[in-house]
């Protein structure tokens, strides 16, 4: 998700009292709002924890989501913000040098075309009750916030709503909205389409968007308890780590999106959920016939349905300017783009308020039987959900929205929309979705692979269900995922915390020795021969594992990294993973001239080929932008693991750019979590960089080490672990 930069932070001393900070806040901000408030912070307590995490505790869920998202605005003010605008489609609305202006509003008219504040105005209006607490809590909370922080300046949003909270009610990496094509939208509606970028086009390596969950049943473990992996693989920074509970009898720990007022990824004290990014096909494009303000549907025209769109944008100089755009949908959706004279209709999941329901009513379940309960909302379209709980009881989830279609279409590409038969015709049942509960390989896992291999010999099967439940197919990742956990049954929290950072590269494991089987088939006088040896030597020695000391690591990687800029907008164009395709498609002299062009690069931007991972690979957290940037003459962190890609569970999705020749990360490994479900619950956890996102404090770099070193912290679950480890405990308003 593009966002813009961050808001400016409070300079003031932090030696005022509440109080204080109230009587100079703004008017509008007075009586009754400032008594509400006021109230609500009173039946809050939060504590920071050593590691800067916050554990909020309410008397009720809604007090607890007040202190929650207080303590998020306190970590991060301009993290939410951003992500606001990105869901209420006001980026443009920010400054230009912020990400804003005018060039962001085909972002914004995305955005737009499926949240209307109106319409969410009304859904917030006939919410249930227990619902809309939770929504005007959170917007207390981020007013009180900014209430009692004068010195913080929203780059747009200095009132926040209620019913804004339906406009995020997903918390994962991107949402189906984002499979839009900004290009295709700004040419159809605009007449100006705006280039795709190298990753758009396969051209630039790029880090999968995914995760790694693993659950491993009570009787593949030596204490007999249920263990659960939760390993979201995102931006950095994505995500605040924190507790929630309260007096009616919440407890949630976990990864909250910056914004979100639930816990998306983690765990209670009965169970635990990890959202994986799925392969199933429910977002689907319908070619419309249209003329004349009609469509065919049938045999008959239909009127396309017409809305008027304002969009706000910040000029250069400071001041605001508008553009209406007039956008059309069929039944199926709205146009979105025009491929010759054939116009496009986006059809895609829009339940805000079940979908808001399920994210927040799934951090109380406490067994497999009432997750699936809440599921029965049928408001997750993009996540295969890894279950674990207390009891023993483990589980591969699928998204529970998956219309239902004709399998004689082929639903990955545009379908005739003129055809009654190509529509959707409900949701498919959760009985019916591929699921593996309970399997007697006592395992679970999923890697952004397909459902099949969920469960190794006791996992769905594909030919029992219709196409369209997965187009991801396999990849690396769920290759080693299976090798670390068949015929397993001696797991404990550590090692599987081991197996998270496991080094073996599969993807290399295949490509490798291609490239020496291309090298030993040439002939005896070839130039290649004599310049490759060495490199070849080093590769054929090498064991595909990832290592900061490696540097077979430094040179299969740049090797691959040459290959996907060749090869990647073909791969992309059939729709087959990059190393699938350098598998199976490339040529053995391409490959070599590739081991050349790394070599030489290598040479040209280090001084040697031979050259150890860790010199390359780096972790370096230098500010607090939102759009991150490096430098080569500053500090950084070595890390080890590589790009998922290449099938290394621990991810680490980074490049070089253009005044680097390091390669710094952004993604990938984000905050990953290992926990054992015994009498009591016991984790570890540890989040990238670090907790707050302000360069003051202590907790802005504090884990990189670990971080880089798969060295989880333990959790402090219960009250009793918080002792000798708390660094503040306060009520929302107060200060230092």
């Amino acid at each position: 998700m593009d966002r813009p930069a961050r808001a400016l932070r409070n300079p003031l001393p932090v030696s005022f009292v509440a109080v204080m900070l109230l009587a100079a806040a703004p008017a509008q901000a007075q009586s009754p709002d400032l008594a509400r408030w006021r109230a609500e912070a009173a039946r809050v307590t939060i504590t920071r924890d050593d590691w800067g995490i916050a554990h909020v505790h309410g008397k009720s869920d809604a007090d607890a989501v007040f202190g929650a998202i207080y303590a998020q605005a306190e970590d991060d003010f301009a993290r939410v913000e951003a992500n606001y605008l990105t869901a209420l489609g006001r980026t443009a609305e920010a400054p230009i040098e912020m990400g804003g202006g005018e060039g962001a509003i085909w972002a914004d008219l995305r955005q737009r075309l499926y949240v209307d504040p109106v319409a969410l105005q009304a859904e917030y209006h006939r919410s249930p009750a227990w619902l809309r607490g939770l929504m005007d809590a959170w917007a207390d909370g981020l007013n009180f916030y900014l209430a009692t922080h004068p010195g913080v300046h929203p780059q747009v949003l200095t009132r926040f709503e209620p019913w804004m909270a339906l406009s995020f009610t997903e918390g994962s990496i991107g949402g189906d909205i984002e499979r839009i094509s900004l290009s295709e939208l700004a040419s159809f509606y605009g007449g100006t389409p705006v280039a795709m970028t190298d990753e758009e086009l396969g051209r630039r390596p790029q880090e999968p968007k995914g995760s790694n969950g693993i659950a491993i049943a009570p009787k593949n473990t030596v204490d007999g308890h249920a263990l659960l992996l939760i390993n979201p693989h995102t931006s950095f920074y994505f995500r605040s780590e924190l507790q929630m509970t309260s007096d009616a009898g919440l407890n949630a720990y976990g990864a909250s999106t910056w914004g979100q007022f639930f816990i998306y990824q983690g765990f209670n004290a009965h169970a635990g959920w990890m959202h994986t990014s799925s392969g199933v096909d429910n977002v689907d494009e319908f070619a419309e016939t249209v003329a004349a303000g009609r469509y065919r549907y049938g045999k008959a025209l239909r009127p396309l349905t017409t809305r008027a769109i304002t969009l706000r944008f910040r000029r250069a100089d400071g001041t605001m300017g508008s553009r209406t755009v007039t956008t059309y949908a069929t039944h199926h959706g709205p146009i979105v783009a025009k491929r010759g004279t054939t116009w496009i209709a986006e059809a895609l999941m829009w339940r805000p308020i079940p979908a808001l329901e399920q994210s927040w009513l799934r951090t109380r379940a406490t067994d497999l039987a009432s997750y699936v309960t809440v599921a029965q909302r049928q408001a997750n379209s993009s996540n295969d959900t890894i279950f674990a709980d207390a009891k023993g009881e483990i589980a591969y989830l699928h998204p529970q929205f998956v219309p239902i279609r004709s399998e004689r279409f082929d639903y990955t590409r545009a379908v005739d929309g003129a055809d009654p038969a190509t529509d959707w015709r409900g949701l498919t049942p959760l009985a019916k979705l591929p699921q593996a509960v309970d399997p007697g390989t006592g395992y679970v896992a999923n890697s952004n692979n397909a459902p099949w291999t969920a469960a190794g010999a006791d996992s769905p099967k594909a030919a029992d269900f219709p196409a369209y439940m997965d187009t991801a197919g396999q990849n690396a990742r769920g290759v080693h995922a299976a090798l670390l956990l068949e015929n397993r049954h001696d797991f404990t929290p550590e090692r599987l915390m081991t197996a998270a950072f496991d080094s073996y590269l599969p993807a290399f494991a295949t490509l490798i020795p291609q490239l020496v089987a291309a090298y030993d088939a040439l002939p005896k006088g070839a130039a290649r021969r004599a310049q490759l040896a060495e490199p070849i030597a080093l590769l054929r020695g090498w064991d595909y594992r990832w290592g900061a000391a490696s540097e077979p690591t430094s040179l299969a990687v740049f090797w691959g990294d040459t290959l996907w800029r060749d090869v990647g907008e073909f791969a992309r164009a059939e729709r087959v993973n990059v190393p699938d395709y350098i598998a199976t498609r490339v040529t053995h002299e391409v490959k070599l001239a590739a081991l050349q062009a790394a070599v030489d690069r290598l040479t040209r931007d280090f001084g040697n080929w031979r050259v150890a991972w860790g010199t390359i690979n780096r972790f370096q957290r230098l500010d607090d932008a939102i759009d991150p940037h490096f430098d080569d003459a500053r500090p950084s962190t070595p890390v080890p693991f590589t790009s998922a890609q290449w099938g290394s569970l621990a991810s680490f999705g980074a490049r070089a750019y253009d005044n680097t020749k390091r390669y710094y990360g952004t993604s990938g490994n984000s905050f990953v979590a290992v926990v054992e479900f015994g009498p009591k619950v016991r984790a570890w956890a540890v989040t990238a960089g670090g907790e707050s996102g302000d360069p003051a404090s202590p907790h802005f770099r504090d884990e990189i080490d670990r971080y880089a070193g798969g060295k989880l912290r333990p959790v402090y679950f219960y009250p009793e672990d918080l002792t000798g480890h708390v660094e503040r405990r306060y009520r929302p308003g107060e200060r230092k």
